[in-house]
């Protein structure tokens, strides 16, 4: 098993040196140069020509990588261009909000789709079957930010029960209540969103796991649905679901971006969205390489999870 857990770990170390590359090499091929954001039109060239020696732009692509590497790998993220201040700093702040907000929606999401979608699965053709089915097909094909448009004209402009911006209203910053208030309709938003595809994994996968040939021979042994479904089914289709823990990590931390912008609710996604309108071309790289990190972390994660809570696969990395 450690053995198993170095090899994925090595494994790791190059391909995040290659993202790093690849994340890099986007922001220098991308249509408008950093300098465009620095400078104005009516600036003269020895300016210009100032400026990017003050910010190292006038150094070779490589000397540029390695010198950001060196500072991403002592924790600092660069500078914002547009508000001068530090990203690290500014994620540190977001990453908790977008955390607060993302996290509690994809765990009720994943606890609904769990739950749905083996209740669709074991009455496979029924009404239940169906309705769950339909229900899940309208959240598809439901974007996100029109049931959050929907949301603040029903709740936030009709009835007023909920504030339809921000983290808290002003001068009540740390007032659980008023987050709470702040917090229920984008998590609404996001758990709606969440839940439907996830449901119908659980669902093909419990439909799938009743088809395998273990459920017929449990059957000839007089065992009854409600055992083997219990024991066995729901156990094998968990498994799978175990590992869309660590697969969910990227979004889990970078929030949702179009959600949060509608809400504005201080986190990751507004910054980001904010810093692309801007072209505040540090902030971007920051979030690009953290998100692109925290794919390949949470394929790390799942793969574990998977060997940790599949027997099979454990015997396998075992041998």
């Amino acid at each position: 098993m450690f053995a198993y857990i170095l090899r994925r770990l090595l494994i790791v170390i190059p391909m995040l040196l290659v993202v790093s590359v690849i994340v890099f090499a986007m922001i220098q091929i991308a249509p408008y140069d950093v300098i465009d954001t620095l400078t104005n039109p009516n600036m003269s060239q020895a300016a210009i020509d100032n400026i990017r020696r003050r910010y190292g732009l006038d150094d070779p692509l490589p000397m540029q990588y390695f010198r950001w590497l060196g500072n991403v790998l002592s924790g600092d993220l660069g500078t914002s261009i547009v508000s001068q201040s530090s990203i690290s700093k500014d994620l540190a702040v977001r990453i908790p909000n977008s955390m607060w907000l993302v996290v509690p929606a994809y765990i009720t999401a994943l606890v609904l789709a769990v739950g749905l979608g083996l209740w669709a699965g074991a009455n496979r053709g029924g009404w239940i079957d169906r309705i769950i089915d339909s229900l899940s097909s309208i959240g598809l094909a439901t974007p996100p930010f029109w049931v959050a448009l929907l949301l603040i004209y029903l709740f936030g402009y009709q009835l007023g029960w909920f504030p339809i911006i921000g983290m808290y209203s002003v001068g009540k910053e740390g007032d659980p209540v008023d987050f709470l208030r702040h917090f229920v309709m984008p998590y609404l938003v996001l758990t709606l969103a969440y839940a439907p595809d996830l449901t119908r994994y659980v669902r093909s996968s419990t439909v799938a796991q009743l088809d395998e040939d273990y459920v017929t021979v449990q059957r000839a042994f007089g065992a009854s649905r409600w055992e083997i479904f219990r024991k066995h089914v729901s156990r094998n289709v968990l498994i799978p679901v175990v590992t869309q823990i660590g697969l969910a990590l990227p979004m889990l931390v970078t929030g949702a971006i179009i959600t949060e912008s509608i809400f504005s609710w201080p986190g990751v996604g507004p910054y980001f969205l904010s810093g692309t309108k801007s072209l505040d071309y540090p902030v971007i790289l920051a979030i690009l390489l953290l998100s692109a990190t925290l794919v390949i972390v949470g394929n790390l994660i799942a793969d574990l999870l998977y060997v940790l809570v599949d027997p099979r696969v454990r015997l396998q990395v075992a041998s």
